[in-house]
């Protein structure tokens, strides 16, 4: 049977999962999440990258010709939380690939979820909701918020349900009914905005000093750094990305607040703008057993608001884990763009 061809219906949860991962990012909406196909073939050509890996199988068709399938893969941030690193594959490599045809020109693009070698049957995940290869060592533990973590997806889609959940004003209304969901920010390489973003399943890492704490996130070069010196923040006309941070301490509970933000497309979701006036607080506090951080806390933003969101998640501990140390290529951010759904 022509190995293009198979295509079978995914279950309800397979969809709902699709629902929430689209909106992850630009691509997704690109694809036929309803069906699924498998394909078997030579990798000719792979690419390590953000926000997408770039990955070229050489496929035999029944008839003996040969076509190359295009597979979108998630983000190298996104991949190397869960085990997929640049030296995971190689070009050569013969490989069995799952995931969702495209909407347009479906024989040669698609949408990789899960792949495996047949040198060796090794699983690689190829999309943000793939299972995890990653072994964590489970005896490591933390004794303060200090190291390196990871929001699990469970996080990501807890945290990103919550601020969707906030109550609108009538310009919140607009917007998000105005707003298509399948081109955010992050089409630009311009990261989705605080707290959705701490939230991102790539790896996190804190760093503790006297007068500042430094959170790195392994997506499109979010760096935030907390004063603990005291300060004020600047006058509300000076404003950039992540905005301003001052934090205190709670016994061993980091407390930070947030505001002089940009306005931002995507600073409240992918289907919700943030404007200047947003505020936010959040919480960070180790666990008691030093496996897990507790990241809650609450937004505002009275432009399109009319109540704060409130939210809580959880960052399981990585020690060893490494970043992808990628950046954002605007060029692969948009490369799809055409695909989409008119």
């Amino acid at each position: 049977m022509n190995t293009l061809s198979r295509l079978t219906i995914a279950g309800a949860v397979a969809l709902a999962l699709a629902s929430v991962t689209a909106s992850a990012h630009h691509s997704a909406a690109a694809f036929d999440t309803q069906k699924e196909v498998t394909v078997n073939g030579t990798v000719k050509s792979y690419r390590f990258a953000n926000p997408h890996v770039q990955l070229v199988v050489t496929v035999k068709k029944d008839d003996g010709s040969a076509v190359d399938m295009d597979v979108e893969a998630g983000a190298a941030s996104v991949l190397n939380g869960l085990g997929f690193n640049k030296d995971s594959l190689k070009v050569g490599d013969i490989v069995t690939i799952t995931g969702n045809p495209a909407r347009q020109n479906a024989d040669a693009h698609m949408l990789g979820k899960d792949l495996y070698k047949k040198a060796d049957g090794a699983y690689l995940p190829l999309y943000i909701g793939s299972k995890s290869i990653y072994e964590s060592k489970v005896n490591a533990t933390a004794t303060s918020i200090e190291g390196t973590w990871f929001s699990p997806m469970r996080s990501f889609t807890g945290v990103m349900g919550a601020v969707n959940r906030a109550p609108l004003t009538d310009k919140g209304k607009a917007a998000r009914q105005a707003a298509n969901p399948a081109v955010s920010s992050q089409a630009d390489c311009i990261p989705i905005g605080e707290p959705t973003v701490m939230v991102y399943p790539v790896a996190n890492n804190i760093k503790v000093e006297k007068d500042k704490v430094t959170i790195k996130t392994d997506w499109m070069d979010t760096v935030r750094t907390v004063y603990l010196d005291g300060r004020k923040h600047p006058p509300a006309n000076q404003t950039s990305l992540h905005g301003h941070s001052v934090g205190h301490w709670e016994g061993k509970a980091l407390v930070v607040e947030t505001t002089n933000f940009s306005e931002h497309k995507s600073g409240l979701s992918t289907t919700m703008p943030s404007s200047t006036q947003k505020k936010l607080i959040e919480r960070f506090e180790l666990s008691e057993d030093g496996k897990t951080l507790k990241y809650s806390g609450t937004v505002e933003d009275p432009v399109y608001l009319t109540a704060p969101g409130q939210f809580t998640a959880s960052w399981e501990y990585r020690p060893t884990m490494p970043f992808s140390n990628q950046k954002c290529d605007v060029k692969i951010a948009q490369a799809f763009m055409k695909d989409l759904p008119k």
